[in-house]
């Protein structure tokens, strides 16, 4: 079935007056769609690609920042068998021009002036596919002479009414564009099967009760699969999704949407434990001491409800009194209805997602890429394992290969890289597995867990083996730490290259009396660097002797995605940042 059809038209039979989306346009409040006008845009879009001579199989790209005109467009897309690539709204023109050249896209979605301004440039270059740029606000300008329209305009005239394009489990969907830590961004070919069997897998899996009745908050880019997948999953279930613009905005819009359900990195997860543990530890000896009581008694909470036990009534009172005094103030902070939070992107160390399973948020912590359509593991609502990346969904098997990789075969898996033949065969074994690039093992009770990316293990000139990700992952659980690249292939010892949380770091220099001028010489100062040293050995010390940060050197900006240092999901883009910082490296040793 396509895919669209099998979000849209259960629903829109089912309850066409509940909303469907919702969105927030500038100062304006948000707006919610009902399912029969959120269909009918899609529809109306839908009619005017066609319109626009847009036929089966032809691509559709959209190179735009989360709105509801994103979600549109993609459905929009999909309904008429076009093949839907999306596009960082972050991709500068290098980047941008090569998706929309390696794609061949006719027709693309803009949201903003600089994203606009990109593909005009490439609009009047001969040797291109790209025909028409639709532009989603009508505070850009345009040049209507060289194929522009607002999509206001360009959906104005066309009929609400559609027929779906028939399409079969393995027609392709969708290209996504890895976002490339290493080498050339390769097209993903996702069908309408994966997704379909994917989302049929995730409620097999967890038997939500009331599903109809959530609320997601959409934060993480749309372009990639995590977020996109878990918003189409949601819309699939009939549930409500609202759309964020600006995910620097989230704390603002958590306490505006009240979302009970919502994906996050781990860095999210990361800052509320340090920021919360923080604020826990500048209070007064009675206010930590209640704080310390109410967390042990969420953890004992939490236990038995993982493993399905009965609470006694004892227990239930301490609870009660503990979300009053301290749980209802942190769940407030986040908009007071956050049950239900799926984790990806990277590992997540077991201390954080304790915190929160005791606060009585639950954290499904999942494991996936974007060939296999984000999840291949994932926590249970019960019976999980802290510390690992869950039990496999149905349909999906894992195994471990040689070097302790990680394979998989299930019905998420791609159908390969679009126009990379060669790439694609180098990623599946022999008898049909593809090999995710990850090393990991799986427990005596069938919980994956992630070791790292095989190709960011590091051997030093001592032959031990350092997983810097886990590391790292240790040192950024602390509200002063907000990037970390770990340095050890061919090294004697471990190094890093640290950016400071500098909120934090402000508090400090005031509490210190520490002259702030530029970050790049207010690092020097020796308050600060003797402040880390004793930081990093605290939170290291359960660490061997050989996995131990023994230098490291402070960095006065933070790695930006604008820079190429950090792709547009925050994952670090180690080559580039150890080419470009290798004087800085050379010093410490």
């Amino acid at each position: 079935m396509n895919l669209a059809e099998a979000i849209i038209q259960k629903n829109i039979e089912k309850h066409p007056i509940k909303s469907a989306i919702g969105f927030k346009k500038k100062e304006a409040g948000w707006k919610e769609l009902s399912w029969k006008k959120f269909s009918e845009i899609v529809f109306r879009t839908a009619n005017s690609l066609k319109n626009a001579g847009i036929q089966e199989n032809d691509k559709v790209a959209i190179y735009s920042e989360n709105s509801s005109e994103w979600v549109i467009f993609d459905l929009a897309a999909i309904s008429i068998g076009a093949i839907s690539v999306p596009i960082y709204s972050t991709n500068n023109a290098e980047q941008a021009e090569y998706i929309i050249q390696d794609s061949g896209a006719k027709i693309i979605l803009v949201g903003e002036q600089a994203q606009y301004d990109i593909c005009l440039e490439l609009l009047q270059k001969e040797d291109n596919h790209l025909d028409t740029i639709i532009v989603s606000k009508k505070a850009v300008w345009i040049k209507k002479e060289f194929n522009s329209f607002y999509l206001e305009d360009f959906i104005a005239k066309s009929s609400p009414k559609l027929e779906f394009c028939p399409k079969e489990n393995n027609d392709i969907a969708t290209l996504i564009y890895t976002s490339g830590t290493t080498g050339t961004p390769k097209g993903v070919m996702l069908t309408h099967g994966n997704f379909v069997k994917a989302f049929d897998a995730h409620f097999e899996f967890f038997k939500f009760k009331n599903f109809e009745e959530e609320l997601s908050l959409a934060f993480l880019p749309l372009s990639h699969v995590f977020e996109r997948s878990w918003s189409l999953l949601c819309l699939y279930g009939g549930a409500r999704v609202y759309f964020l613009e600006d995910p620097k905005n989230i704390a603002k819009a958590l306490e505006e949407v009240k979302p009970t359900m919502m994906c996050a990195v781990p860095r999210f997860f990361q800052k509320v434990y340090a920021g919360v543990l923080e604020k826990a530890e500048e209070g007064s000896s009675l206010k930590k001491k209640i704080f310390d009581w109410a967390l042990k008694t969420g953890w004992q909470t939490a236990e038995l409800k993982r493993n399905e036990k009965p609470i006694p009534f004892g227990l239930k009172i301490k609870e009660s009194i503990s979300e009053s005094l301290v749980f209802s103030k942190i769940k407030d902070r986040m908009g007071g209805r956050l049950w239900f939070l799926p984790c990806g992107g990277a590992s997540l160390s077991p201390e954080v997602t304790k915190f929160f399973e005791s606060v009585g948020i639950h954290i499904t912590v999942g494991y996936g890429l974007t060939e296999t359509t984000a999840t291949l593991t994932l926590f249970p609502l019960t019976h999980f394992e802290h510390g690992t990346s869950g039990k496999p969904l149905p349909g999906v098997e894992i195994r471990i290969g040689e070097n302790d990789e990680i394979q998989a075969k299930g019905n998420g898996i791609m159908s390969g890289y679009y126009n990379k033949p060669e790439e694609t065969q180098k990623v599946f074994t022999e008898d049909g597995w593809f090999k995710t690039g990850d090393a990991g093992k799986i427990d005596d009770k069938g919980n994956l867990i992630i070791t790292d990316r095989l190709k960011d293990l590091m051997k030093t000139s001592n032959g031990k083996y350092i997983a810097p990700q886990q590391i790292e992952n240790l040192l950024t659980n602390n509200n002063f730490i907000q990037q970390i690249v770990l340095i050890a292939e061919g090294r004697q010892f471990v190094s890093a290259l640290i950016v400071p949380n500098f909120e934090f770091l402000h508090d400090f220099v005031k509490k210190n009396n520490i002259q702030l001028t530029t970050w790049e010489e207010t690092l020097k100062n020796d308050k600060i660097m003797d402040f880390y040293k004793e930081k990093i050995k605290e939170l290291q010390s359960q660490l061997s002797d050989y996995e131990k940060v023994k230098k490291f050197t402070l960095m006065p900006a933070e790695f930006e995605i604008s820079t190429g240092e950090i792709t547009p999901t925050l994952k670090v883009k180690r080559n580039v940042v150890l080419k470009k910082y290798a004087d800085l490296i050379e010093k410490m040793y």
